[in-house]
């Protein structure tokens, strides 16, 4: 599921944690809205109510003693029956019937704003995917989270552009699907006029969503570029730093000088790197600039 990051973080939750529900919603189904409850049903009530009738009528003609005793025995009798006639106790059926509820009219209340993959057709479903891989390769990157790119920018870009292309493929998905039922069966050389030019604008569409998803693996392959150029500076610098090490070794080893040689290359080796990893970085952060939303097309 994808949900519109602009949701509250709450909502958002909820509607995650409840596909099955928002399936049946998408069904048509409505739950009950009574709910169930132990002590709220109308039998309950008339029961307490006929107890109390019973019990103060015996205490009245109970004589002098209670008379004198009944006030006291009526107040200890008026709690419980109070507890049971207006103290609602939820059943765990209950709980679960007022959590449908709730589920159900946060489903209403944001429809528009989650997209099951279940509303996706399969060519939808592959592309979606290829962008919420694109979206996970650089959002789990160490480069990200090292603050190498634009760590900020991504936490909110990558989301938007995630939303967005799984909000356009579930639109196509279901004009896509109406329109080829419109069209099933046999079709008059007028239907197929009128028809053609709106197969293009689906399949138009489709290629623009397409440019989307391959903007975000194309910033996403120059982030694994810069993971790769990081990892590799990382694990020069590890090397570098025992340097002295393997000097001393050759040395006591009387090992062939050139060795020293080699080893003094790795300087240079990490060098490279550092200009390799800015280079990747620069290159993502160009690749970044095609991600951000621009004015509209008409």
């Amino acid at each position: 599921m994808i949900v519109d990051p602009g949701l509250p973080p709450a909502d958002a939750r909820l509607l995650r944690d409840n596909r099955r529900l928002l399936l049946r919603t998408r069904r048509g189904w409505v739950p009950d809205r009574s709910g169930p409850g132990v002590a709220t049903g109308p039998y309950w009530r008339l029961g307490a109510v006929c107890g109390a009738t019973v019990c103060l009528g015996l205490l009245l003609g109970a004589g002098g003693l209670g008379r004198s005793l009944g006030p006291l025995l009526l107040l200890l009798l008026a709690v419980p029956l109070m507890i049971v006639t207006f103290v609602r106790t939820e059943t765990p059926e209950g709980e679960e019937a007022e959590h449908e509820r709730r589920v159900h009219a946060q489903a209403v209340r944001h429809e528009g704003r989650y997209v099951l993959v279940d509303d996706l057709d399969e060519p939808s479903r592959k592309l979606l995917r290829r962008a919420q891989r694109a979206v996970a390769s650089v959002s789990q990157s160490r480069v990200n989270a090292e603050g190498l790119l634009d760590d900020v920018r991504n936490a909110v870009m990558l989301p938007a552009q995630e939303w967005e292309i799984a909000r356009l493929l579930a639109k196509l998905s279901g004009l896509r699907a109406r329109h080829r039922q419109t069209l099933s069966g046999e079709s008059t050389p007028e239907v197929e006029a009128v028809a053609e030019p709106l197969t293009r604008a689906l399949d138009g569409s489709e290629r623009a969503v397409l440019g989307r998803v391959e903007a975000l693996e194309r910033y996403a392959a120059n982030v694994a570029e810069a993971e790769r150029a990081y990892r590799a500076r990382q694990q020069i610098a590890e090397l570098r730093a025992r340097l002295h090490e393997y000097e001393e070794l050759v040395a006591e080893t009387g090992a062939d000088d050139g060795a020293t040689d080699e080893l003094a290359r790795l300087s240079e080796d990490a060098d490279r790197l550092d200009q390799a990893l800015r280079r990747s970085v620069s290159s993502a952060h160009e690749a970044f600039r095609y991600l951000e939303p621009g004015p509209p097309d008409p």
